[in-house]
């Protein structure tokens, strides 16, 4: 109600703001990039604020009319026009060289701010401000690739999203049959891990005793749902999503669950990528779930591995050997996993390499090359098991060869784990996890030997 009554208001000051205008549109009457910048300048010289209010509005309606070539025009213009007052930078520089002093250190530190900054801040107070910047900087990634000159750019953006959704900002809750249609509808349309079919498909994953799901929102936008989770209750540590998304399964009575497995993560806003807080959601949820279920003692992913099989193709370092190579070829057949012996074969040259994959392969740079046990590890989770033909789905045939992993997050390990993985690079692993690496290094001498 608190959110409804300021959006309501900020509507409210935004009309009176065009009404008290009452002079020349500064666009001059031009649906261009060229008005648009005209229009951003009126707004930071201005300082009523419902004309403020309205500009700000003004200006977003605008850029959403722009077509893809006005809208690079437009961030051209952002880049080259609304940087640092220069001049003022100097005398803070010159200052600050002359006789350093905290105050000076102040007056450089702002001086040193792009007027973009402000202008993005001012563009903010408009009515539904907050989603439309968030909608402006997924155009602005979408343009980045192949153009550097574009970083500073998103830096200064990414800068103020990262502050306006902190965590302290959003508010988690529980989504299921009865949360408004228009959420639900966002659910089934952002699901990016398990795809959810119709609207039969979400209740079960929403409705039954041993299902959950939990979603971050925030004051701002207050009916996107900017990431989500989808948790099933089961007694047992799954090894396969299958059997968690039958249509025909039995529920597990709640009395009887132990373990709450994180079967699907999906983040919704493109632009808000890069600013995490999906570490803040798992942990609230286990929280969560602990306070509603005392009895669970278990809290795994059962994840995709979408870098396996790209790595497996693409990079020459893989340790293989032209005989396995050629097995591999058999995984461009069609249900190859429906042959036991070949399956077998596939089995036992993948789950070591599966392994190999996690522990010691690296991009240049040094980082773990799966995006998602990026996530999960960096979080502090262990890579609990490897799971043979966990995911028969295509998609996932393509992206690991069927292969799904546990992350086990024990949350007097967590802490932990995060400090070995983001000081040491160290991924924590199980001790089954570590044999089938093993036995990658056997293979490996066999491999020299012969």
């Amino acid at each position: 109600m608190a959110n409804a009554f300021f959006s309501d208001l900020l509507t409210t000051i935004s009309e009176r703001g065009r009404t008290l205008l009452r002079r020349a549109d500064p666009t001059d009457g031009k649906q261009d990039a060229g008005g648009l910048v005209k229009l951003c300048e009126a707004l930071l010289s201005g300082r009523g604020e419902a004309s403020a209010t309205a500009m700000a509005r003004d200006v977003l309606d605008l850029y959403r009319e722009l077509d893809a070539t006005g809208r690079r025009t437009f961030f051209d213009a952002l880049l080259r026009d609304f940087g640092p007052d220069r001049e003022r930078l100097a005398q803070a520089v010159e200052r600050w060289r002359t006789q350093p002093s905290d105050e000076d250190a102040s007056d450089l530190h702002f001086a040193s701010e792009p007027r973009r900054q402000e202008l993005i801040r001012r563009l903010n107070r408009a009515p539904g401000g907050t989603g439309d910047l968030v909608s402006m900087r997924a155009d602005l990634l979408g343009m980045m690739k192949g153009h550097a000159e574009l970083t500073a750019l998103d830096r200064d953006v990414t800068h103020l999203l990262s502050s306006w959704f902190n965590r302290g900002f959003l508010v988690l809750r529980r989504i299921d049959w009865s949360s408004p249609a228009n959420i639900l509808e966002k659910i089934i349309r952002y699901e990016a891990v398990h795809e959810i079919r119709d609207w039969d498909d979400l209740r079960r994953r929403i409705d039954p005793v041993d299902r959950r799901c939990y979603a971050f929102f925030h004051p701002a936008m207050v009916d996107e749902p900017l990431i989500f989770v989808e948790v099933a209750l089961t007694e047992t540590i799954p090894s396969a999503i299958a059997p968690l998304l039958a249509v025909d399964r039995q529920p597990v009575p709640i009395e009887k669950a132990r373990t709450a497995v994180f079967y699907s993560i999906s983040n919704t806003q493109r632009g808000l990528g890069g600013i995490s807080f999906g570490s803040f959601l798992i942990k609230q949820v286990v929280e969560e779930l602990r306070r509603e279920l005392p009895k669970l003692d278990s809290f795994v992913t059962l994840s995709p591995v979408p870098g396996f099989m790209p790595w497996l193709k693409e990079d020459k370092d893989v340790p293989i050997s032209d005989e396995e190579r050629e097995l591999l070829k058999q995984l461009d057949e069609p249900a190859w996993f429906e042959n036991t012996e070949l399956a077998a074969q596939l089995r036992g040259v993948l789950e070591p390499l599966a392994a190999y994959y996690f522990l010691k392969a690296r991009t240049p740079k040094g980082r773990l090359i799966d995006s998602v046990a990026r996530f999960h590890l960096g979080n502090g989770a262990r890579l609990e098991r490897i799971n043979w033909l966990g995911d028969l789905s295509q998609k996932a045939l393509r992206e690991s060869a069927g292969i799904m992993v546990n992350y086990l997050y024990r949350l007097e390990d967590i802490e932990k784990n995060h400090e070995a993985y983001a000081n040491d690079g160290e991924v924590v692993a199980s001790s089954a996890v570590k044999k089938l690496l093993k036995s990658e290094g056997r293979r490996l001498l066999d491999m020299r030997l012969s």
